[in-house]
């Protein structure tokens, strides 16, 4: 990066700055002076808990912003583009700027996490976990409940472990449906003997969790990695599909490129047959954001160091007859893969 003269606008980037966030505010950054722009609404919230940056109240931010870009005659800086929208930045080009493009900017910087972070995630990933274990006894007690019944529920359960958001809308899908990585509730009704895929996570202080299991739906059930399935088709591509989960969490080191880890799930899947059903990458990182770098995929050559944390979820996805993914977030810690939670 060419200059500490630097703006960030998105929530996550601002709340890694500053320790706050709220969703109408700009971070500027000018070397060692930064600003923190926001209305009135938030005005007691920001002051009290912002200590790095002075906070203007403004009832246009972006015109704020422009005003103080003026005053210090600024002739270069640095934005990220994905945060900004067409309309402000024409406003911003009003100014005599030469504008840095550094895409992925925040999530660059907060690629290597620090140990008060890994242990925010190790306390979401645990929190995550034990909310599975109540999804599934949840699950035993309403056979017969529609995909979009359960999700509601499970969301419900995952709310009240995290005490916060959610990293995203729960994924919770049957049978056939599972054969969609994001699939959309259905009407589908839960059934002994159902294949199960729950795909979810919560926030612990802001910082995401992501895990996903594949389970075999009958009387006294978990989400456990031992499953054991009726129909010999689908125990196959679940072994092969925790093989390379596996696989790639064992041989996973530091110093590899991403492109690597993912070779050593996605080749255990292509030599077994059914390497056109693993239809995305191996996984991605998580922190504030619940994707964010390093890329776990084919094309990515970042190299994996110690202090990234990321996700190992390969899939096998048979339209019209089933889905499997397992998840787990890992952390590089003294050159390999440590599982979280």
């Amino acid at each position: 990066m060419a200059n500490n003269y630097i703006i960030y606008q998105n929530e996550n980037a601002l709340y890694y700055e500053c320790t706050y966030s709220c969703d109408n505010a700009i971070f500027l950054r000018l070397n060692d002076c930064n600003y923190f722009f926001t209305d009135g609404r938030y005005e007691i919230e920001a002051k009290k808990a912002i200590k790095n940056a002075e906070v203007l109240i403004s009832s246009n931010i972006l015109e704020s912003l422009i005003e103080v870009l003026r005053k210090e005659k600024i002739k270069k800086i640095t934005i990220d583009p994905k945060e900004w929208d067409l309309f402000a930045f024409e406003k911003l080009k009003t100014l005599s700027i030469q504008f840095e493009f550094e895409p992925d900017l925040s999530h660059k910087k907060r690629i290597k996490k620090t140990q008060e972070e890994i242990k925010l995630l190790n306390k979401a990933a645990k929190i995550g976990k034990k909310a599975f274990g109540e999804i599934a006894l949840m699950l035993q007690n309403n056979v017969g409940l529609s995909e979009k019944e359960l999700n509601f529920k499970a969301e419900a359960i995952l709310r009240e472990f995290g005490k916060r958001a959610l990293s995203f809308e729960p994924i919770l899908a049957i049978n056939q449906n599972a054969a969609k990585p994001h699939a959309i509730p259905s009407n589908k009704k839960l059934k002994i003997n159902d294949l199960i895929l729950l795909d979810a996570g919560i926030k612990y202080k802001r910082y995401c969790s992501d895990r996903t299991r594949t389970a075999f739906f009958k009387e006294g059930f978990s989400f456990g990695k031992k499953q054991h399935f009726s129909k010999k088709k689908i125990q196959k591509a679940y072994d092969i599909v925790l093989k390379a989960q596996e696989a790639a969490i064992k041989k996973a080191r530091s110093g590899m490129k991403a492109k690597e880890i993912d070779k050593i799930a996605r080749e255990i899947i292509d030599k077994a047959g059914y390497g056109k059903y693993f239809v995305h990458s191996t996984g991605h990182g998580v922190g504030l954001d619940i994707h964010e770098m390093p890329y776990i995929s084919p094309k990515i050559d970042t190299i994996i160091e110690d202090g990234m944390v990321f996700t190992i979820e390969p899939g096998i996805y048979i339209e019209g007859a089933f889905g499997i993914r397992i998840e787990d977030m890992v952390v590089m810690q003294k050159g390999k893969a440590q599982v979280l939670g």
